[in-house]
């Protein structure tokens, strides 16, 4: 991304002379490592911020009018609104993640006097599940607490993320979106549970080796209506559980403890979508220990295991998202693949060998567009730090 030519698109659109008072900013997108749909059953998830992301350039406004453009969405125009004037809006399309987040920062009691001009870029791929919703909206909140010295506490940006998304979008997800994308931190995985939000750093060594995100270019469309119904097929089996088990969520049985009282949930389909809780949510924690230890081949065949429970027990992967990982776990030089973010399409991820990096595209690449007809995308990722102002070009 070249910021400084980002930076004279600000200039030109929103008509500002000179550089006084524009900054820089930029919100990575997330993938998660593994613990896949774990997020809202009290579970633990795995995930790094990556280097591609969102890119803004700001200015505080000496009025109270907010004005929006991306080059992602040349369509929309420039979407302009008072603070005094907060209410999701339809015809604002994508400047409600930023609407939201405006109005529940204000609702949290910080103070945004003024308004601001925002000009947003990104090289997340639309639709593609690596969490582009929670890097506008960490971005949006980022420049606010920063261009207002409002000093917000991280955690607080993304607990509000969670509220936008949930509240002001109308999604029902969990919250490590927008954790992943905040606490971010370079060459670092962060184990983090969802109940208590106690995270824990992994430092991700992955010498002579590099993660592969897969995007199957097959958009989501199943996957918010999915989700919704996932997640109450796990509400209904704790519910079940909760009648013999002093527990507040999946995520707080072990293995044993859950096939000792599998018979309590009396239907086969919410005993599957229950184990692939309570078994990926274990598998956080094996990998965390394997990763501490080094041990990427063992990290690998969790992988493995994550995406196969995905596909058997949550029923989430679907036809394109199998085809990519079946084909990267045939080539020589691959530890593991599995599918990565809600499932339905979007993403798979594989860790693979530095040197088999260029076949491994290859050859999946081409299995992939003889079984399916059109062609996956593939990009190399590096693990960046979360939401910050920047001053240089980022990777």
């Amino acid at each position: 991304m070249n910021l400084p030519h980002l930076t004279k698109d600000f200039r030109e659109l929103f008509s500002y002379e000179d550089m006084e008072g524009i900054r820089s900013f930029f919100s990575p997108g997330r993938i998660n490592l593994i613990g896949e749909h774990t997020d809202y059953n009290g579970g633990r998830v795995f995930p790094c911020a990556i280097t591609y992301g969102t890119y803004g350039v700001a200015k505080k406004r000496d009025d109270r009018r907010i004005r929006l453009f991306s080059k992602n969405f040349l369509e929309a125009g420039v979407i302009e609104f008072s603070l005094d004037e907060l209410d999701h809006d339809p015809a604002h399309t994508w400047g409600n993640f930023a609407k939201g987040m405006i109005r529940y920062l204000i609702e949290a009691g910080w103070e945004i006097p003024a308004g601001m001009d925002i000009l947003i870029e990104g090289n997340i791929p639309n639709g593609a599940g690596l969490s582009s919703s929670a890097s506008l909206e960490m971005l949006v909140g980022v420049i606010a607490n920063e261009l207002f010295e409002l000093e917000i506490p991280r955690i607080s940006l993304v607990q509000i993320g969670k509220q936008v998304e949930n509240e002001f979008i109308g999604v029902n997800s969990g919250i490590m979106d927008q954790f992943a994308v905040g606490m971010g931190k370079k060459d670092c995985g962060i184990l983090l549970d969802c109940e208590t939000l106690e995270y824990e750093y992994a430092p991700l060594k992955l010498d002579g080796y590099k993660i592969i995100i897969m995007n199957t270019n097959k958009r989501r469309e199943l996957a918010d209506s999915k989700y919704n119904e996932r997640r109450s097929q796990c509400e209904s089996a704790l519910a079940y559980l909760q009648k013999q088990l002093n527990i507040r969520s999946l995520g707080a049985l072990s293995e044993q403890q859950f096939d000792a009282n599998i018979a309590l949930i009396p239907d086969g389909i919410l005993q599957k979508r229950a184990r692939h809780a309570v078994y990926e949510n274990e598998r956080t924690k094996k990998a965390l220990a394997e990763l501490k230890q080094g041990n990427l081949a063992s990290f690998g065949k969790l992988m493995n295991e994550s995406h196969l429970s995905l596909k058997d027990d949550y029923e989430v992967t679907g036809i394109e998202l199998d085809t990519l990982v079946e084909a990267a776990w045939m080539q020589s030089g691959t530890l593991g693949a599995r599918m990565t973010g809600a499932g339905f399409g979007g993403c798979a991820i594989a860790l693979v060998e530095a040197v088999a990096v260029e076949s491994f595209i290859e050859e999946v690449g081409n299995a992939y567009k003889e079984k399916i007809g059109y062609e996956a995308t593939f990009y190399v990722a590096h693990i960046g730090d979360g939401t910050k102002e920047i001053t240089a070009e980022v990777e």
